[in-house]
Protein backbone atom coordinates (compact mmCIF):
# COMPACT_ATOMS: atom_id res chain seq x y z
CA UNK A 1 0.00 0.00 0.00
CA UNK A 2 1.48 3.34 -1.01
CA UNK A 3 1.27 6.59 0.90
CA UNK A 4 -0.91 8.08 -1.87
CA UNK A 5 -3.47 5.26 -1.58
CA UNK A 6 -3.77 5.67 2.16
CA UNK A 7 -3.61 9.45 2.39
CA UNK A 8 -6.18 11.14 4.58
CA UNK A 9 -8.99 12.96 2.78
CA UNK A 10 -11.19 15.55 4.46
CA UNK A 11 -14.75 14.97 3.29
CA UNK A 12 -16.43 17.74 5.25
CA UNK A 13 -15.90 20.24 8.02
CA UNK A 14 -18.33 22.19 10.18
CA UNK A 15 -17.92 24.82 12.84
CA UNK A 16 -16.83 26.77 14.70
CA UNK A 17 -18.74 25.64 17.75
CA UNK A 18 -18.32 27.17 21.18
CA UNK A 19 -17.69 24.43 23.73
CA UNK A 20 -19.54 24.81 27.04
CA UNK A 21 -17.34 25.28 30.13
CA UNK A 22 -14.18 25.51 27.99
CA UNK A 23 -12.41 28.48 26.39
CA UNK A 24 -12.26 26.77 23.00
CA UNK A 25 -13.78 26.76 19.55
CA UNK A 26 -14.20 23.36 17.97
CA UNK A 27 -14.57 22.10 14.42
CA UNK A 28 -15.92 18.71 13.36
CA UNK A 29 -14.22 16.97 10.45
CA UNK A 30 -15.28 13.88 8.55
CA UNK A 31 -12.11 12.15 7.30
CA UNK A 32 -11.53 9.08 5.14
CA UNK A 33 -8.73 6.87 3.92
CA UNK A 34 -9.17 4.65 0.90
CA UNK A 35 -8.36 1.67 3.12
CA UNK A 36 -11.20 2.42 5.58
CA UNK A 37 -14.70 1.10 4.93
CA UNK A 38 -16.35 4.30 6.22
CA UNK A 39 -15.30 7.83 7.19
CA UNK A 40 -14.76 8.80 10.77
CA UNK A 41 -15.13 11.93 12.83
CA UNK A 42 -12.46 14.17 14.28
CA UNK A 43 -13.25 17.05 16.63
CA UNK A 44 -10.51 19.68 16.64
CA UNK A 45 -10.41 22.07 19.59
CA UNK A 46 -8.70 25.45 19.45
CA UNK A 47 -7.81 27.19 22.71
CA UNK A 48 -9.01 30.78 22.60
CA UNK A 49 -6.32 32.24 24.91
CA UNK A 50 -3.42 29.91 24.02
CA UNK A 51 -3.81 29.45 20.26
CA UNK A 52 -6.32 31.80 18.61
CA UNK A 53 -5.44 34.99 20.52
CA UNK A 54 -1.70 34.33 20.20
CA UNK A 55 -1.89 34.08 16.41
CA UNK A 56 -4.50 36.82 16.12
CA UNK A 57 -2.17 39.19 17.98
CA UNK A 58 0.69 38.28 15.65
CA UNK A 59 -1.51 38.72 12.61
CA UNK A 60 -3.06 42.08 13.45
CA UNK A 61 -0.10 43.59 15.34
CA UNK A 62 -2.27 45.86 17.50
CA UNK A 63 -4.80 46.81 14.81
CA UNK A 64 -8.38 46.55 16.02
CA UNK A 65 -11.69 46.71 14.29
CA UNK A 66 -15.39 46.63 15.02
CA UNK A 67 -16.83 43.65 16.93
CA UNK A 68 -18.14 42.28 13.63
CA UNK A 69 -14.71 42.56 12.01
CA UNK A 70 -13.10 40.87 15.02
CA UNK A 71 -15.63 38.01 14.75
CA UNK A 72 -14.88 37.54 11.04
CA UNK A 73 -11.13 37.51 11.72
CA UNK A 74 -11.56 35.01 14.57
CA UNK A 75 -13.63 32.72 12.33
CA UNK A 76 -11.15 32.93 9.44
CA UNK A 77 -8.10 32.34 11.64
CA UNK A 78 -9.63 29.61 13.81
CA UNK A 79 -10.63 27.64 10.68
CA UNK A 80 -7.08 27.97 9.37
CA UNK A 81 -5.66 26.81 12.73
CA UNK A 82 -8.02 23.81 12.76
CA UNK A 83 -6.89 22.82 9.24
CA UNK A 84 -3.23 23.11 10.26
CA UNK A 85 -3.87 20.99 13.37
CA UNK A 86 -5.43 18.21 11.27
CA UNK A 87 -2.40 18.28 8.93
CA UNK A 88 0.04 18.20 11.87
CA UNK A 89 -1.87 15.40 13.61
CA UNK A 90 -1.89 13.39 10.38
CA UNK A 91 1.89 13.86 9.97
CA UNK A 92 2.37 12.80 13.62
CA UNK A 93 0.42 9.57 13.06
CA UNK A 94 -2.65 10.44 15.13
CA UNK A 95 -5.03 9.06 12.49
CA UNK A 96 -3.32 5.79 11.61
CA UNK A 97 -6.16 3.76 13.07
CA UNK A 98 -9.77 4.29 12.14
CA UNK A 99 -11.62 5.60 15.18
CA UNK A 100 -13.31 8.80 16.30
CA UNK A 101 -10.73 11.23 17.58
CA UNK A 102 -10.79 14.40 19.65
CA UNK A 103 -7.78 16.60 18.97
CA UNK A 104 -7.34 18.95 21.95
CA UNK A 105 -5.51 22.29 21.98
CA UNK A 106 -1.75 22.10 21.53
CA UNK A 107 -1.08 23.01 25.18
CA UNK A 108 -0.28 20.82 28.18
CA UNK A 109 0.51 17.26 27.01
CA UNK A 110 0.44 18.32 23.34
CA UNK A 111 2.47 21.52 23.81
CA UNK A 112 5.34 19.90 21.89
CA UNK A 113 3.20 20.30 18.73
CA UNK A 114 2.65 24.06 19.19
CA UNK A 115 5.96 25.03 17.48
CA UNK A 116 4.78 23.17 14.35
CA UNK A 117 1.55 25.18 14.44
CA UNK A 118 3.56 28.37 14.92
CA UNK A 119 5.76 27.49 11.96
CA UNK A 120 2.73 27.09 9.67
CA UNK A 121 1.37 30.42 10.90
CA UNK A 122 4.63 32.22 10.07
CA UNK A 123 4.77 30.63 6.60
CA UNK A 124 1.21 31.72 5.77
CA UNK A 125 1.01 34.94 7.81
CA UNK A 126 1.36 37.33 4.86
CA UNK A 127 -1.25 35.46 2.83
CA UNK A 128 -3.69 35.42 5.75
CA UNK A 129 -3.10 39.12 6.40
CA UNK A 130 -3.91 39.91 2.74
CA UNK A 131 -7.05 37.76 2.93
CA UNK A 132 -8.14 39.64 6.07
CA UNK A 133 -7.57 42.99 4.34
CA UNK A 134 -9.56 41.87 1.32
CA UNK A 135 -12.47 40.21 3.15
CA UNK A 136 -12.70 42.24 6.37
CA UNK A 137 -11.25 45.60 5.42
CA UNK A 138 -8.63 45.84 8.18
Amino acid sequence: MSAIESSLTILSMSGPFREPREQVFSYDYSVQRSTWPTPHGVRVKISLPHELEVFKGGLLEGVTGSPGQQLMISNMLSKKIADWKVQIAEAEGFFLERRDVMLPPFVGPLAYLFPKLEERFHVEQATIREDVKRRVGI
